[in-house]
């Protein structure tokens, strides 16, 4: 039944609530609007991007409102960590699924009946099974809220059919305001959304899709997971999710990362049960910084303190990209999002697609624009933003590759789109952009010379530069409209635009990767690390965590980051200045107010410095992120038999890989770890000759060097000793 509109709360006392429970002093942007609309009694859709503060909307509202708010929620992880939540600020809720024992579920029903729940999370349904509608019938109800909403919509990307159903919801409870909210809606899913759930008259609320404090960055697969590690490392003892297409690459990259000594742990939907819980709450309880894990993992995770998000390949549409790398700083601080795509993604996305039954129109339209979003040389900000319908006012957002001059165009973008377009034609636009591109190079590969292509008037026009650049010049091109992809084999064509190109009458767009050197620093929020002690800040990471682990919660629910670096900045004494931190309401306060202080004490007592500062520490200075080279996970496998002594030969064997694989391996063993003997796997008289050879002509291209050994010593043996001769020399 409807609670009568009488006596609603105001704003006012609403936002006193939240100032005590929550410790929060302002309300974020919208969340006034869309709270007012709650105690109006009106519906509404409510778009927030991830980090928006969506829950409070409906959740501050449902304390003050008499009745019970019941929450809708797609997955019983996001609903147990909702709850948690709410318990851990004093608020009476529960959550009914399938993860209860009779005997709990009994519990909760009884709850509802007494009203003493402010708050019940329930799934679609669990909602609209017979039992539960005749239950919610009997008692006063505030609200219905749908979260993420965008599952009712089939034009979403995540839709849900279950969700389907709920339109009967307002048959059922006629009078009974309906709420809905999501992060990622085109106007065309927010239009859907309210038209499935047959909302009266809703109020539209739809907040900047754009998240200011995530730095984009989009770059081509460079092979190997280096381009991962080089993230990781710069996040070092830091929460972060690497996201990848398929479940065989999940526990090739989460297998690499342990060997390395990072704390991951995988998650896809080919695990149990018992191991994807088991995984998923580690991470939330930051006994494990990273989870490696496909598109499974996402929606039901709800943690604030996610410093980095990377893709290891192309997701499948801009929407899932916004959600998922809309992981990343929840709490409103910094992080990065970073995606490696390759151009395989495409079509690995469209077989998936496929064989689950996902093939159609729609599907395929949105795959197409998350391919042309990372081959663009527009901000990634103002595409996203423009994307979801919205206008990005800023001529440089600061916060992504291209704005942060992380790519630079080239000298005389015509000439070299000319020399790359005239080469896909000599090549008689019968082959793909990684062939292009070798050509281009003046590769030596047997089968370049068996065609013949080494004879192209084309061939090695572009050697100067890496084949990674020239590869992404393609690519680039192609996300202009310069060429297409067509056939089972990708093979490049020359399209009108790109003919327009041969003929000097459209100049490209070509950009070029900067030198880490010259890349510029993130602009960051000033006040995001000014005045934090660090070493402080870690020692108050620790304690959360212990906390966390003795409670069964997710970290962030002890506190968040931004309040642990409040802390270390303010290093409050007292209650009441306790009180003053950021997202330290009274329940909290009293929960954990005297195990932080006495360690915040401890400290200042420790190190001689002083309590009840606020903003005039200095902020310690981060070391820079070590550079590292390239590294593929198979080769990290390899690592121990090499470190144990065995040959090439035996470790081919006991890998049960080719020789030739097993010396790439060795290849990248040397250099990752600073090897300098190469006796294990080369002769010693052949290391001499080679040393002698490399004394004479310098350590630097291995075709001079092969030639002055004049053709009795194979690449493999050059390479090994070079690099161990520069990494004694390092």
């Amino acid at each position: 039944m409807a609670v009568s509109s009488a006596n609603r709360p105001t704003i006012d006392e609403v936002r006193a609530l939240v100032v005590h429970q929550w410790g929060y002093d302002s309300f974020r942007p919208l969340q006034r609007e869309a709270i007012e609309n709650v105690l109006a009694g009106r519906d509404s859709v409510v778009v927030l991007p991830t980090g928006g503060g969506k829950s409070l909307c409906f959740q501050a509202p449902a304390c003050a409102i008499h009745g019970l708010t019941v929450v809708v929620s797609p997955l019983i992880s996001l609903m147990k960590d909702q709850v948690d939540a709410l318990h851990s600020t004093g608020i009476a809720a529960s959550f009914y699924n399938s993860s209860l024992t009779p005997a709990e579920r009994n519990t909760v029903i009884e709850a509802v009946r007494s009203d003493a729940l402010k708050l019940l999370y329930i799934a679609p349904e669990g909602l609209l099974t017979s039992n539960m509608l005749t239950l919610l019938s009997s008692v006063p109800l505030a609200m219905f809220a749908i979260d993420e909403a965008h599952c009712i919509s089939s034009w979403g990307h995540d839709f849900r059919p279950e969700y389907r159903g709920l339109k009967s919801l307002k048959h059922h409870f006629h009078g009974v305001p309906i709420h809905a909210y999501t992060a990622t809606a085109t106007e065309r899913v927010r239009v859907d959304i309210a038209e499935q759930l047959d909302l009266e008259q809703p109020e539209f609320l739809v907040g900047s899709f754009d998240r200011p404090n995530l730095k984009y960055r989009i770059e081509r697969k460079a092979g190997g997971i280096d381009q991962i590690l080089n993230v990781v490392e710069q996040h070092k003892g830091e929460s972060g999710i690497v996201y990848c297409i398929s479940r065989k690459e999940v526990e090739r990259t989460a297998a690499a990362l342990k060997a390395l000594g990072y704390t991951a742990a995988p998650y896809h939907a080919g695990l149990s049960d018992i191991d994807r819980k088991r995984n998923q709450e580690a991470f939330l309880e930051e006994r494990v910084d990273i989870v490696v894990a496909t598109v499974a993992f996402g929606m039901g995770i709800d943690k604030s303190n996610v410093r980095f998000v990377v893709h290891a390949g192309m997701p499948k549409s801009l929407e899932a990209y916004q959600q998922e790398s809309g992981r990343a700083g929840r709490d409103g601080l910094e992080a990065d999002c970073c995606l490696f795509f390759g151009g395989n993604d495409l079509g690995t996305w469209k077989r998936l697609m496929a064989s689950s039954g996902e093939a159609n129109d729609a599907a395929y339209e949105s795959l197409e624009a998350m391919d042309r979003f990372c081959k663009s040389v527009q901000c990634r900000h103002k595409l996203l933003v423009e994307h979801f319908g919205q206008t990005f006012e800023s001529t440089n957002c600061g916060a992504c590759d291209i704005c942060l001059d992380q790519a630079e165009q080239v000298d005389d973008p015509l000439i070299l789109g000319q020399k790359i377009l005239s080469c896909v034609m000599r090549l008689e636009q019968n082959y793909g952009a990684d062939y292009t591109a070798q050509v281009l190079t003046g590769s030596q590969e047997q089968r370049i010379l068996e065609k013949g292509h080494d004879k192209l008037s084309t061939y090695g026009l572009l050697e100067e530069y890496p084949k990674g650049v020239i590869r992404d010049w393609v690519e680039q091109l192609i996300g202009q409209g310069c060429a297409i992809k067509y056939g089972e084999y990708n093979q490049l064509q020359v399209t009108d635009l790109g003919w327009a190109v041969l003929r000097g009458e459209h100049t490209p767009t070509l950009l070029r990767p900067v030198s880490k050197q010259s890349k510029k620093d993130r602009k960051l929020d000033p006040g995001a690390w000014d005045g934090v002690d660090r070493t402080l800040f870690e020692r108050l990471r620790e304690l959360r965590r212990k906390l966390a682990t003795e409670q069964g919660v997710p970290a962030y629910i002890v506190f968040g980051d931004a309040t642990l670096r409040d802390l270390a900045r303010r290093r409050p004494s007292t209650v009441n200045q306790l009180l003053a931190v950021h997202g330290v309401g009274q329940k909290k306060c009293d929960d954990y107010g005297p195990q932080f202080l006495e360690c915040i004490a401890d400290y200042c007592v420790e190190h001689d410095v002083a309590l009840d500062v606020a903003d005039d520490a200095a902020a310690a200075v981060a070391p820079p992120p070590r550079e590292r080279k390239s590294l593929s996970a198979g080769a990290i496998s390899a690592f121990p038999h090499f470190k144990a002594g065995l040959s090439i030969g035996e470790v081919a064997q006991q890998m049960a890989r080719a020789e030739s694989t097993i010396r790439g391996y060795l290849e990248q063993f040397v250099r990752h770890e600073q090897i300098t003997d190469p006796s294990p796997w080369v002769e010693t008289e052949t290391v001499q000759r080679i040393r002698s050879a490399i004394d004479e002509i310098g350590n630097g291209r291995l075709r001079p060097i092969f030639e002055h050994l004049g053709g009795e010593v194979s690449y493999d043996d050059i390479r090994v000793v070079a690099s161990c001769l520069a990494n004694a020399n390092d």
